[in-house]
């Protein structure tokens, strides 16, 4: 059974993706003297093929637990993306779907040597290895010299999100800052919902809401994004404005650490 704060959390989602849809957006008329922001419970309900108690109890947070086949649909009635249909099962799971299900709550996070010399054999190309709180593990040269010289940094403050949203080099290493702090933060939160038991992920984000008025701003929105591979636009502070294409890997030993390298792609246009 989930956590008691994993299914308000669940309710908390099902009620900010029911409000963010229009009738029209899932074949529904608008009808006449609509009060209610968004589609209505009764809707939902509608569209997923259950009752509208049953659903009530899940956007209430009572303890209920829905079947996969039940969030499923409700994931297909709210329009939900891949990424949040991941962060629904995780909710309802209590987080036994998370990528560190199973692990110690709270246990010291160890980094394998042999990651952690891939890493410098990486050079000259940023790599970095980063936690399950997403800490920086391991890091070579070229990562501590376009980020942060994550080496010198206390080990409390060696954590990419926290860097992201409280240290001002970070808005100018960030050509689209805006954006890239919104993915960054709503992978972390998928990360943080398989790890419901973690009190280091409660911490951690309760420093980053009273640090950061974004955090504030858009931790109640449940956004959510998959971790991936891609690419972004960086100011190297030697070489300015790139292009950067990045590849994010799972260590096999340990799935809640991931490596990640860049590669420059030409300069910004």
């Amino acid at each position: 059974m989930a956590a008691s704060g994993d299914l308000q959390a669940l309710g908390q989602l099902l009620r900010s993706r029911r409000e963010r849809l229009r009738p029209s957006d899932v074949g529904l008329p608008a009808g006449s003297r609509r009060r209610t922001a968004g589609l209505r419970r009764e809707e939902v309900a509608l569209l997923a093929n259950m009752s509208v108690t049953y659903y009530t109890f899940l956007e209430q947070g009572r303890p209920v637990r829905p079947s996969g086949q039940v969030l499923d649909a409700l994931a297909d009635a709210l329009r939900m993306s891949g990424a949040e249909r991941q962060y629904l099962r995780v909710l309802a799971r209590g987080g036994q779907d998370g990528p560190g299900a199973g692990t110690a709550a709270a246990a010291a996070e160890w980094i394998d040597p042999e990651a952690v010399a891939l890493v410098q054999r990486l050079e000259p190309f940023p790599t970095i290895v980063k936690g399950r709180r997403w800490d920086v593990l391991a890091s070579n040269p070229s990562a501590r010299e376009l980020f942060a010289d994550w080496d010198a940094l206390p080990d409390g403050e060696c954590n990419l999100v926290r860097w992201m949203f409280t240290a001002p080099l970070a808005r100018t290493v960030y050509l689209e800052w805006e954006p890239e702090a919104r993915a960054m933060l709503g992978r972390f939160r998928l990360a943080a919902a398989g790890h419901p038991d973690d009190p280091g992920f409660e911490a951690l984000i309760e420093e980053l809401k009273g640090d950061s008025a974004e955090v504030r701003q858009w931790w109640p929105r449940h956004d959510v994004m998959s971790v991936g591979s891609g690419s972004k636009k960086l100011r190297h502070p030697r070489l300015g404005a790139l292009n950067y294409s990045h590849v994010v890997l799972q260590l096999a030993d340990n799935p809640d650490q991931t490596l990640v390298t860049y590669s420059a792609a030409g300069a910004v246009g």
